[in-house]
């Protein structure tokens, strides 16, 4: 791939306030496309967009809420209005809210619901708006976040991120003719605020012996998700790219 592999594309990453979903959104931008900032906070999402501006890259904001049909409507069309149109959709926010301690015999099923609304109903809410812009020009990437939990017993939100897993493949097959490739990626033990909120030490302390190559940062994330954006990818489509640090083996 080249310096700017994605120049002239433009991009959404949602949940992009903080975390994971701002280092994708630098590493998009740091790839040359215009990227949008999407998250439920507004402060927070405008206030990455504006730190991204300061270091010169071509961005704006928007807050949504990614389980409301009507305001991820508003995103993708604002996304356009800005830029032209949309390339590139990153399905990055998710609830990771309770997961430790919880069961499903149980979890509130307020929590239940609130959780499969943003983690599997929100990226097809956001896939499904913007897949007209990506269609009229025969070619998109969607690519959604899903997690090394889908792989392991961890509740709803692990039975969330193997929903998404199936979905990219669903995606992926009924979007190929209309030229659009979806992809997922399946992160390992991420150091996030969220995940060390969510994980206690001693927890921690038993993966750091399990995982090879243990705890890895959003950055560690960023070349993969640069790689299912770009060009490079095109001959690539419904598939799930461990990025884990080898945490759990797959074929």
């Amino acid at each position: 791939m080249g310096a700017e592999p994605l120049k002239g594309k433009v991009a959404i990453v949602t949940g992009a306030a903080g975390g994971i979903g701002r280092a994708y959104a630098r590493g998009l931008a740091g790839a040359g496309a215009s990227v949008v900032l999407a998250d439920l906070n507004a402060d927070g999402v405008r206030a990455a967009a504006e730190e991204l501006e300061r270091d010169g890259y071509d961005v704006a904001s928007v807050q949504v809420d990614v389980s409301d049909e009507a305001s991820v409507a508003e995103m993708a069309g604002s996304a356009a209005d800005r830029f032209g149109s949309v390339d590139i959709l990153v399905n990055n926010a998710a609830l990771m809210a309770e997961i430790m301690g919880q069961t499903l015999t149980t979890i509130p099923m307020d929590t239940w619901h609130r959780t499969l609304a943003v983690n599997l109903t929100g990226p097809l809410l956001c896939a499904r708006a913007v897949v007209p812009y990506m269609a009229e020009k025969g070619y998109g990437k969607i690519i959604n976040q899903s997690s090394g939990g889908a792989f392991l017993p961890s509740a709803h939100y692990g039975i969330t991120k193997l929903g998404v897993v199936s979905m990219t493949m669903s995606l992926a097959k009924e979007l190929a003719p209309r030229g659009i490739r979806v992809n997922a990626i399946a992160p390992g033990w991420v150091n996030t605020e969220a995940g060390l909120a969510t994980t206690p030490p001693e927890v921690r302390a038993a993966l750091a012996v399990s995982i090879p190559i243990p705890f890895g940062d959003p950055e560690d994330l960023v070349g993969g998700l640069v790689f299912l954006a770009s060009a490079a990818s095109d001959w690539v489509t419904g598939h799930t790219l461990n990025i884990d640090g080898g945490w759990i083996p797959r074929t």
